[in-house]
């Protein structure tokens, strides 16, 4: 019985000491991260990347504002509306900027774009309403005498895009 019961013991004693080693090393050397994927948002669709570059701006003062529109609502110019928004210094020596939206569920967009130059948040108007400061539209629709909309700045993403919008002034 005195032997039954030494075995047992060293066989409790050797799980305990493998359980505790096992612990240990999935601590300090945790498994190989899977393989990564192309993110994909709570929905399960994939997402795209879009850069967008900004050329035609008269000077390099204050900076670039890009906002990205899922839908016509506040289109161009409330961009509390927007999906992403971001603001950007303007390169001086090419007078241009470029900013990268990642992660974007593939769909239908828009982008808006004003150069701030006093850097007061929005777009600046004379008394009549017309732009004091450049803006600009995805797909670069012809100056009119009202802002663009959303139908004629719309695009496709669908995987990784670049756009280019050229202010206007």
């Amino acid at each position: 019985m005195a032997s039954t019961n030494s075995r047992l013991r060293y066989r409790m004693a050797a799980i305990v000491v493998l359980s505790g080693l096992s612990l240990l090393t999935t601590t300090r050397f945790p498994r190989p991260l899977a393989a990564q994927t192309p993110a994909r948002p709570a929905n399960g669709q994939p997402t795209a990347t879009l850069t967008i570059k900004i050329t035609g701006a008269r000077n390099a003062k204050g900076q670039v504002g890009v906002a990205l529109f899922q839908e016509a609502k506040g289109f161009p110019e409330d961009a509390s509306n927007a999906i992403r928004r971001q603001n950007v210094d303007i390169d001086p020596q090419s007078l241009s900027a470029e900013i990268v939206f990642r992660d974007i569920p593939q769909g239908i967009y828009a982008v808006s774009v004003r150069h701030d130059e006093n850097m007061n948040g929005k777009l600046d108007k004379n008394f009549v309403g017309i732009p004091k400061e450049g803006y600009g539209a995805s797909n670069n629709p012809k100056k009119n005498r009202r802002a663009p909309t959303f139908d004629e700045a719309k695009f496709p993403l669908d995987s990784q895009q670049t756009l280019e919008v050229k202010l206007t002034y």
